[in-house]
């Protein structure tokens, strides 16, 4: 039995999900682990291009075809649906998007994964094997401590290779928030693998980098955060050396003990959902740990730097409460903050979700040509009707922070600053990658801005805060404290390299030595 398991991509929109570093999409990984070595596993990931799907998914090449998707990549996995039951190919189609639609996937998929698929899947590839297969599957949370989760790290996609490797240590998230379908997806309760198995899999990546995809890595109570202090200490004690990030609450900015374990560890970013700095915005939103640490955000901030460890912080706008003026304001308090990396996104109602219900009750969500506007749900356009503005105009003040964000140099400032604040090489390596990457995504995402808007932004109120906040020089000690802490890097590196060169000439004396020693034994024998 052959099977392909494909990730299709939204084609209409570049967004944060097509660009950057290729990380695996590692539910599918996870699922060819749980396939018996007997069937033949095929991955295609279209975040490095859709060109070359059809002509992988021909008649006779596979007997199952699984499709997982988020909503902006449904109308893609819609199509290839299509395709396959033109070349005789069953589908199946899981995931968030067909979790929470899934009589609409069900028009188009022969078979529907709702939920988790960990314990179901051996069932679905039997039925398949067996050609009955059923056109719906219930999942359940998997009980990862049973085994589940863990990903087959050698499987690379037929159409790209991944530069970083992803593993999960945990699933579920206990905040709720009204916009995220993680709770919806994965369920509440911080649901925890066995550690030997996750210093096992840490060591079998095949990258030296990491991407830790847990949804809440140090959660939000004692036990959570004893439970990830642990699991640091054995891979601090036992784990191969990787640099890795990874995503969390801002609370874990409080334990300084836990930060020290996660950089020894190798851990150098966290991405923190901020969302943003209006009180009442976050009340609506249902993220009760940001609105409590509210006016303690510039400490928590700090306390990742002084452990070494750089944030990124996600904003989303276009809350009741936004106004045309918050995009810039949110840029400019996140670099006084002293954030490493931002990332503005806009505010997106999912399928499922409790915002998508109140959306669409309230009639504000006008994007719903399904399947076709399910493209539209990638982060970088507003789909709904804003309180304070049209979306239109919305849209617009987020291309202006991409058009200055393309246009001004920024990203080596940024990196000076990162090194002051975290002292950490290594952190400022990672941070410098990241916002470079931030910069190609507004850079490929411009010439498609201006063709939209049909206009290029000039300089105005907001234009100018936004400037300033990613110009904004580091200050003289600053500088000097980057110099400095470049310095030591440079002469220890001289120093490394001298003691090597020192070691390699000695070990070379030796062996032409022994050489020679071996020659003149061998004329001494001849004679």
């Amino acid at each position: 039995m052959r099977i392909a398991l494909v990730n299709p991509i939204a084609r209409r929109t570049q967004g944060y999900h097509t660009i950057g570093s290729r990380i695996p999409q590692l539910g599918l990984q996870v699922l060819a682990r749980l396939t018996p070595p007997s069937v033949h596993v095929d991955l295609i990931d279209e975040t490095f291009g859709s060109e070359s799907t059809e002509r992988w998914l021909r008649r006779g090449a596979y007997d199952l075809v699984g499709v997982t998707s988020y909503s902006s990549g449904a109308t893609r996995a819609y199509e290839i649906a299509a395709h396959c039951r033109r070349e005789g190919i069953p589908t199946i189609m899981g995931g968030p998007h067909a979790s929470a639609v899934p009589d609409e996937a069900a028009l188009y998929f022969d078979s529907v994964a709702v939920g988790e698929c960990d314990e179901i899947w051996p069932q679905i590839l039997d039925d398949a094997a067996a050609g009955r297969l059923q056109a719906r599957y219930q999942g359940s949370l998997a009980p990862l401590h049973h085994g589940f989760g863990r990903a087959r790290q050698d499987l690379q996609p037929l159409n790209g290779m991944y530069d970083v490797a992803a593993i999960q240590t945990s699933r579920g998230c206990p905040v709720g928030c009204e916009y995220c379908s993680v709770t919806l997806f994965n369920g509440a309760p911080i649901r925890r693998r066995n550690i030997d198995e996750i210093v096992d899999e840490w060591n079998a990546t095949p990258r030296r980098f990491l991407f830790v995809v847990d949804d809440n890595f140090f959660g939000v109570g004692e036990k959570h955060a004893e439970w990830a202090k642990e699991l640091l200490r054995q891979i601090i004690a036992r784990g191969k050396k990787r640099l890795w990030f990874s995503q969390t609450t801002i609370n874990m900015g409080d334990d300084p003990e836990g930060l020290r374990l996660a950089y020894r560890a190798g851990c150098r970013g966290m991405l923190i959902g901020f969302e943003t700095f209006n009180r009442t915005s976050l009340e609506q939103y249902h993220k009760g740990i940001n609105r409590k640490n509210l006016d303690r955000y510039a400490q928590l901030v700090a306390g990742f730097h002084r452990a070494g460890i750089s944030v990124f912080g996600a904003f989303i706008i276009g809350a009741d409460q936004d106004t045309e003026d918050t995009v810039a304001d949110t840029a400019l308090e996140a670099v006084r903050l002293g954030i490493d990396t931002i990332q503005i996104t806009n505010l997106t109602p999912l399928p499922g979700t409790r915002m998508y219900e109140r959306f669409m009750k309230e009639g504000r969500i006008f994007a719903t040509n399904y399947p076709a506007d399910w493209e539209r749900y990638t982060f970088v356009e507003t789909v709904y009707h804003p309180r304070q503005m049209s979306a239109q105009r919305l849209d617009e003040m987020i291309y202006e922070l991409r058009h200055t964000a393309a246009t001004v140099p920024w990203v080596w400032r940024r990196t000076l600053r990162t090194l002051w604040r975290t002292r950490s090489l290594t952190t400022a390596l990672f941070i410098h990658g990241m916002n470079k990457g931030w910069k190609r995504m507004a850079r490929i995402q411009a010439p498609r801005d201006r063709e939209r808007f049909g206009f290029t932004p000039a300089i105005n109120r907001r234009v100018a805060k936004i400037k300033a906040a990613m110009e904004k020089p580091p200050v003289a000690k600053e500088l000097q404290a980057a110099r400095v802490d470049l310095w030591k890097a440079e002469l220890a590196w001289i120093e490394a390299n001298r003691r090597w060169r020192q070691v390699e000439s000695e070990f070379n004396q030796k062996r032409w030595q022994e050489r020679l020693d071996k020659i003149a034994e061998a004329l001494s024998k001849a004679k």
